[in-house]
């Protein structure tokens, strides 16, 4: 026996070859409404992103904070100009150097693992001298302070001097005006004051 076959296509009735088509046309809709709803995710994602990132000045998120020594061994203090602060006291290596406004009498209060790990102090090596004094600084202000592990921290016009873990090169003060661990941070000046007047130390 000889199987018998349906009419081709181009034989069917108009109505069935047009339903085929709207099956077909259905499914590539489908895929497009799909497709384009993966791209507008993606979208408000990126947008989230770049409006989280704030402006210039803005702080970095501690995601993106840069791993640091655990012993910054200061050796020169100088006075640079850094973004959005005007001339501060810097490093040997030219990084920012911040003062923590509850910080009084020269007592460290930054002593718990997670305020040293987004604040290195910034640490004497054993034995070292004070670091010597570049252009501007004053080296009768230059001094240290022992914190509750030992190690002797400099401290400048009486404020235990700290880095930033968000500036990652020489010029940036992403730490300025940041309020955590219980009060606000500050580059400092040439004077050894924080640079923030409106402070009111």
């Amino acid at each position: 026996m000889v199987a018998r076959r349906g009419p081709a296509l181009e034989d069917r009735p108009p109505a069935a070859r047009s339903g085929r088509r709207r099956q077909s046309g259905a499914s590539t809709i489908g895929w497009r409404l799909r497709a384009r709803s993966v791209a507008a995710l993606a979208a408000v994602a990126l947008s989230a992103a770049a409006c989280s990132s704030g402006g210039a000045h803005a702080a970095r998120p501690r995601s993106a904070l840069a791993p640091v020594a655990s012993v910054n061994a200061a050796t020169r203090l100088s006075v640079a100009p850094a973004q959005g602060v005007g001339k501060v006291l810097v490093d040997a290596q030219g990084m920012t150097l911040y003062l923590f406004v509850l910080d009084h009498a020269s007592k460290p209060k930054c002593v718990t693992s997670l305020c040293l790990a987004e604040w290195p102090p910034l640490f004497l090596a054993p034995g070292a001298p004070l670091p010597k004094a570049g252009p501007g600084v004053h080296a009768n202000l230059i001094g240290s302070v022992t914190q509750p592990n030992g190690t002797r921290q400099v401290t400048y016009n009486g404020w235990p001097l700290y880095l930033w873990a968000g500036d990652t090169a020489p010029g940036e003060a992403y730490g300025e005006g940041i309020a955590n661990f219980g009060g606000p941070w500050f580059a400092v000046t040439a004077s050894g004051t924080p640079d923030k007047a409106s402070v009111g130390l």
